[in-house]
């Protein structure tokens, strides 16, 4: 009888909708860790001096993509830094310059394909450890397709500044250094009279002691370092 009892209320309670839910077990949540973005393309140029890290500006489409291209094919490898001068900057990227005869005058070898259009960016400048192309007198100021120089640089008064600035805004008269250009110019220095008359496309961001060392190796009467001083590339992401 009891039986019968307990089986009617259970039929009753269920009929009335009480009835029995699971409790959800709640698993954890894993933690999420934000890894940092990096955007800017790196490379890294080594040298029998040491090695240097550059970083490659988006803003500079053009000459990021070439560069990275050529690096990407090995073009770089065994190149020489063919022209140094200290105080000045580090120039290298002539194919002529792979196994190239010591006293060899060089500077004058192009990758395969056309100049690399000026791409000239009031945001980038001359300063110390800035990369930029090389070019010949064309008009146009387009860029070698493969040569580049790093500025080392040395560094300049206001009154420097003031002259570069009257002479660009002749063709650009919206063109003033910052404060804070100023004050890099000022303390660590760069090339000034270089602005806005080659494009900048990236910087060195590891490295600015190499670049030193290079600078300050004995060369001939056309800049080419006595001892040859070959590079390899290879990127960073």
């Amino acid at each position: 009888m009891k039986r019968i009892v307990l089986l009617l209320m259970a039929a009753c309670i269920t009929a009335a909708g009480f009835t029995q839910t699971k409790t959800p077990v709640k698993k954890p949540i894993a933690a999420v860790v934000k890894k940092p973005v990096i955007t800017a393309k790196m490379v890294e140029i080594s040298t029998s001096y040491g090695n240097m890290v550059v970083k490659l500006y988006d803003s500079t489409p053009l000459h990021r993509d070439n560069f990275i291209k050529l690096v990407k094919e090995g073009f770089y490898d065994s190149l020489l830094f063919h022209r140094v001068i200290d105080s000045f900057m580090i120039q290298g990227g002539d194919p002529n310059s792979r196994n190239a005869p010591d006293s060899v005058q060089l500077g004058s070898g192009e990758a395969t394909g056309e100049r690399i259009p000026a791409e000239f960016n009031l945001k980038y400048y001359h300063k110390r450890g800035a990369l930029a192309a090389a070019r010949d007198n064309n008009p146009e100021k387009a860029s070698s397709n493969c040569q580049f120089y790093i500025v080392q640089g040395k560094p300049a008064s206001d009154e420097e500044l003031n002259m570069m600035e009257c002479q660009v805004r002749n063709d650009n008269p919206a063109f003033r250094y910052t404060d804070v250009q100023r004050k890099l110019y000022n303390t660590l220095g760069g090339t000034p009279f270089l602005d806005q008359n080659y494009t900048v496309f990236g910087e060195v961001v590891k490295g600015m002691d190499v670049i030193d060392k290079i600078a300050k190796a004995p060369r001939d009467g056309n800049d080419r370092p006595l001892q040859n001083v070959s590079m390899k590339m290879k990127m960073l992401n």
